[in-house]
């Protein structure tokens, strides 16, 4: 059978380049192109696709987006498709519940094969993607778990706390001073707080402390 796939860009030119790529492959069967959320909801709706690539971070074609047709059509998988993904337009790809992530200047064999094995339930990365991935030491796992749950990822007022103090570089020990805990209380704050974001490391945490404003971006401009 055949893999009915639909293209999912802003741009022309994008959409001509993967169309005469997939084309010739005799396992792909291109059945649209929607060039705006409208028009991909309503031809997911329409003709069921097993593959969807879409360019996650084109105006409108965002998180939001990919969860509303999961909910429509579960069966549907999403591929990302875009130039250089930031460390969060990756993880809000993921965790809307993208499969794969591949970059628009992969390789024709790279882009198809994205296709095929995501066609037949596999993750599939790009070299460069998973040099990000494994640069943000981001969990895809987790991450992808999370796509079944539509509610917004929230931290808990003392966990907003831990992540801010962490983000400005207190050691746990002046964390737990500052908060009046105990270091292990901290620690497990931290394995809580990561585990809900989908991320293992301090770099990523920082990211998100900064992108919500729980810290200003100006306290790593000017430290001596």
């Amino acid at each position: 059978m055949r893999i009915k796939t639909l293209l999912a860009d802003k741009g022309e030119v994008a959409l001509l380049g993967l169309r005469a790529i997939l084309d010739p492959v005799e396992r792909i069967a291109i059945v649209g192109e929607a060039r705006n959320a409208g028009e991909m909801q309503a031809m997911i709706a329409g003709l069921r696709p097993d593959v969807v690539l879409v360019d996650h971070t084109a105006e409108g074609f965002g998180a939001e987006a990919v969860r509303e047709a999961l909910r429509r059509e579960p069966r549907t998988r999403f591929i990302a498709i875009t130039p250089d993904p930031s460390q969060v337009a990756l993880m809000s790809a993921l965790r809307a519940g993208v499969a794969s992530y591949i970059k628009k200047d992969c390789g024709r064999e790279e882009i198809i094969d994205s296709v095929l094995h995501t066609a037949d339930g596999q993750k599939f990365f790009c070299g460069k993607i998973l040099r990000a991935i494994r640069s943000a030491s981001l969990d895809v796992e987790a991450l992808g778990r999370t796509a079944d749950d539509c509610a917004p990822v929230t931290l808990s007022g003392r966990e907003a706390q831990v992540i801010a103090l962490i983000a400005e570089g207190f050691s746990y020990t002046r964390i737990a001073d500052r908060l009046c805990l105990s270091a292990h209380t901290v620690t497990t704050h931290r394995k809580n707080i990561m585990q809900k974001l989908g991320v293992n490391n301090t770099a990523a945490l920082v990211l998100y402390a900064v992108k919500h404003g729980l810290v200003h971006p100006d306290k790593f401009l000017f430290n001596a």
